[in-house]
Formats: structure tokens, sequence, C-alpha cells
């Protein structure tokens, strides 16, 4: 019985140690591809949940430009949350979504303001960035 005792240490402390190695190596910082992070979008605004925004504002506080974008979009029809949106779509649009640029650029031409104050001033941005983003 004592046999048996020792084996299950051994196997036991063998996989705590090959699970701490495994985290060691796991990078919090990695940004999803832009697929997944769409795909928790699309999860988020058809069923809600906090675990899925959260998950989303984590990548974008990584300097994810998709997930930057999708909860701009998410958020651009909430009144509350209408200045974030607006700053988060700018975010992922001067990181190089195209888009984020073209929302923006859509809104300036279509006369829509998007921001509060001081659209005239931005507008012209958004519809530069579509347009070099078109071109290329």
């Amino acid at each position: 019985m004592d046999i048996f005792n020792k084996a299950g240490v051994i196997v036991t402390s063998t996989l705590v140690m090959v699970g701490m190695l495994i985290a060691c190596q796991v990078k919090e910082e990695v940004q999803p591809p832009a697929p997944v992070v769409e795909a928790v979008a699309r999860k988020l605004a058809e069923h809600g949940g906090a675990a899925a925004e959260r998950r989303l504002r984590e990548w974008e506080e990584q300097g994810s430009p998709v997930a930057a974008r999708e909860l701009g979009l998410l958020y651009i029809l909430d009144a509350a949350k209408h200045n974030e949106a607006v700053r988060l779509l700018e975010k992922a649009a001067l990181a190089g979504d195209t888009v984020s640029a073209n929302y923006l650029a859509n809104h300036a031409r279509s006369g829509t303001t998007v921001s509060r104050g001081d659209s005239e001033r931005d507008m012209p941005m958004y519809v530069q960035l579509a347009s070099q983003r078109q071109t290329k």
C-alpha cells in the first residue's frame, strides 16, 4: 500500500510541475487573431455577458485595434457610452483598422455627427484615413 502512495505523490508532483511550466510559458500579452475577437464580439452582441465584454476590454487595453473597433461599434448605439465609442473607433482607425476609418468617414460624409463639439475638426482625418486605405 505504501508503494501506491509514493507513486501517487510522484505523479501528482510531476503533473503540478508540468502545469507550472506551461503557466510560465503562457504570455498574457498575446493578442488573439481578428476572427477570434470578432467571434467574441458577436457573442456579446447576441447574448450579452460581462465576461465577453471584459475579455474585449482586456484585448483593447493590450493594443488590439480589432477589439477597440468591436467595442466601439457595440457602444456607439448607447448614448451613455457614445464618447467612449468614438474614442475607441478613433484609436482603432489610427492603428490602421480600415473598418473603423471607413465607419467614421461614412458618418463624416453623410453629415452625421459622430463626436460632440469638435466633429468639424476631426472628420477630415477620418475621410483622409479611409481614402488612403482604399487606394492601397
